[in-house]
């Protein structure tokens, strides 16, 4: 059994027709053996929550990113390849799920705690026709 590290990452993407696709990022041997601290990783306080705040490509097929970390407030700005963006990018997608699914289990465990609410105020007969 190979036990070496894996030199690609698979990006799952969902399309708005809900159809799911796997992008697969493949890395030279340089660049999957390199160990670089991860752009979503603060060098400050090494909370794993630094976020892009500005960004533009560069003609050599590279990014300009201005970098913030909400929990020290550390910035900077630097030019990175596309593998350490591509990282990001799936790092940032990931948190935006897991938000994404916060949301909805908040926003069911509210709608379950008004419906509740109004069941109990119908049988209390504390609704009446003029409500509405």
């Amino acid at each position: 059994m190979d036990t070496s590290p894996s030199n690609h990452s698979v990006h799952r993407i969902v399309l708005p027709s809900g159809r799911k696709i796997e992008v697969v990022r493949f890395q030279d041997e340089a660049q999957a053996t390199e160990t670089v601290r991860p752009l979503h990783v603060c060098p400050g306080c090494e909370c794993d929550l630094v976020q892009p705040v500005a960004w533009s490509e560069t003609e050599d097929e590279r990014w300009e990113l201005e970098l913030s970390c909400p929990n020290c407030h550390w910035n900077s700005e630097g030019i990175f390849d596309q593998y350490a963006v591509e990282d990001l990018e799936e790092h940032l997608d990931e948190g935006l799920a897991a938000m994404l699914a916060d949301l909805h289990r908040l926003t069911q465990a509210n709608m379950v705690e008004e419906v509740d609410r109004f069941v109990a105020a119908l049988q209390a007969d504390l609704i009446l026709p003029e409500d509405f």
